[in-house]
């Protein structure tokens, strides 16, 4: 079973989250390798759900092209998978 932990996200990007008040982020320990996550959720009915999606989307597209550059010291490639 997963612990959660939630509570305030520092290190943003200043003005990306400032009008985003229905996104909340959560560190979790994730079941299988027990490091810790971050999970964004989105409030369905927000006035800017646009927004907040944007920027969940953006956010995670960054975190997997970091992970790609690690992998393959490449920008927007696949891993290769063995």
């Amino acid at each position: 079973m997963s612990k959660v932990v939630v509570t305030k996200m520092s290190g943003t990007k200043s003005g990306d989250r400032k009008d985003l008040q229905s996104v909340v982020e959560s560190r979790v320990r994730s079941p299988d390798t027990g490091q810790f996550v971050t999970v964004r959720t989105i409030d369905g009915g927000s006035k800017t759900f646009s927004k907040d999606l944007t920027y969940v989307f953006t956010r995670n597209v960054e975190k997997a092209r970091r992970d790609n550059k690690k992998l393959s010291c490449a920008i927007d490639r696949a891993p290769s998978k063995v």
